[in-house]
């Protein structure tokens, strides 16, 4: 099979050395060849976190996806506590029906998917709702939306409230900022950004706020936190059996980021999104957010009118392209184009030929004027629907 080139928000194409690294050496999980591994992978970490005092903090990795370390936070953090769940996508309600499992005194702020959090309608409910705890959605992948991490932090630091972050597909590709933003815990995911293989998450979390779940009630046996943390503190390893392989492909795709610099892999994923974002305006493509409102990691484009969601991924897949289609309340209307992991320069532009030929014939085919190349790039799309909380 020739090789697909995964234009998704994970899994990605990875790097060659980490592609070789999964073959690595056969080792212990309880012995020092497995330790040394995980300790390099800890200090990765919190390096690509950029932690200013990394004797504050702690990462741990669990072997399971970025939902495996989202379910770790909220059934090991919040005990007996009120915890308020913000969503503006799938991934904010994945978030609150995994809290609903596990937490009695569970609250839901729902706003539209692609619609941005209103920061009032935040401030006022914690000023007239008792929150322990605040969860929410760095990058929403179901619309592309990057919640304002920043402002969501002063928010639960001037409301004394516990901030959980899910960073699953934003980590490695934006800024993060734990101590500046006063979060206690986050989640981060293999696949994604950073570029390994899917199949390992990760948690962050402060050490004190860690050793706090010491006295909490364990609501599961293979996510609960503290026995994470206390096998990564004392003993360097992990509680259950690790895939070693997976362990040996996250060490060197971290590694491959730190060459790079943390701030250079994301200057250089923003700079691939807008070469994307500028090829697909050219061809007469609009978007669900606008510019500012983006991540980096993908680019959620509305559906040409006469265009089918099933023929463009089908006509693509034939080129060995994989892309994304909407969910939700979006699918049919939206697909969505990711630029992470190792895509060339040349695959980019690959992309964008192939991408204008399915356009081209498909437009034909529905007797609509062919749009070409435009020489003017149109704006983006300013419609928004009204906001709606529960």
């Amino acid at each position: 099979m020739s090789k697909l080139l995964l234009f998704t928000p994970g899994p990605v194409n990875v790097a060659d050395n980490v592609r070789t690294a999964i073959a690595g050496a056969d080792i212990c999980h309880r012995e020092i060849e497995f330790e040394r591994v995980f300790r390099r992978i800890e200090t990765r970490l919190l390096q690509l976190f950029e932690i200013r005092n990394p004797e504050d903090y702690q990462a741990v990795v669990i072997t399971g996806s970025g939902s495996a370390a989202n379910e770790a936070m909220l059934s090991s953090v919040v005990g007996d506590q009120t915890i308020l769940v913000l969503s503006n996508g799938e991934f904010g309600e994945r978030l609150h029906a995994t809290s609903e499992i596990h937490n009695e005194h569970t609250m839901h702020l729902r706003f539209p998917w692609g619609s941005p959090l209103d920061l009032g309608v935040i401030d006022e409910h914690l000023r007239q709702n008792p929150v322990d705890v605040l969860a929410v959605v760095h990058h929403e992948t179901s619309s592309g939306m990057l919640n304002p991490l920043g402002a969501i932090g002063q928010l639960a630091t001037s409301h004394r409230v516990m901030l959980l972050v899910d960073c699953v597909s934003s980590a490695g590709a934006e800024s993060i900022d734990m101590e500046r933003d006063n979060i206690a815990f986050c989640s981060a995911s293999s696949s994604k950004a950073i570029g390994a293989y899917p199949g390992l998450s990760m948690v962050i979390g402060r050490v004190d706020e860690f050793e706090k779940l010491a006295t909490a009630r364990a609501r599961t046996s293979y996510l609960n936190l503290h026995t994470f943390f206390t096998f990564a503190r004392e003993r360097s390893q992990t509680p259950n059996t690790p895939a070693v392989p997976l362990f040996h492909a996250l060490d060197k795709a971290l590694g491959n980021i730190l060459v790079e610099t943390v701030a250079g892999r994301r200057a250089a994923t923003r700079r691939r999104a807008m070469r994307l974002r500028t090829g697909m305006r050219a061809l007469g493509l609009t978007f669900l957010l606008e510019l500012d409102e983006m991540s980096s990691v993908l680019t959620t484009v509305c559906l040409p009118s006469g265009v089918d969601i099933e023929r463009l991924r089908t006509e693509l897949r034939q080129q060995s392209i994989i892309i994304y289609e909407g969910k939700g309340p979006l699918r049919g209307t939206v697909f969505q184009v990711g630029c992470i992991g190792e895509i060339s320069e040349d695959e980019v532009r690959t992309f964008l030929r192939s991408l204008e030929g399915v356009l081209s014939r498909a437009r034909l085919e529905d007797t609509l004027p062919l749009a070409g190349s435009l020489p003017q790039v149109p704006e983006a799309r300013t419609d928004r629907p009204a906001v709606a909380t529960a």
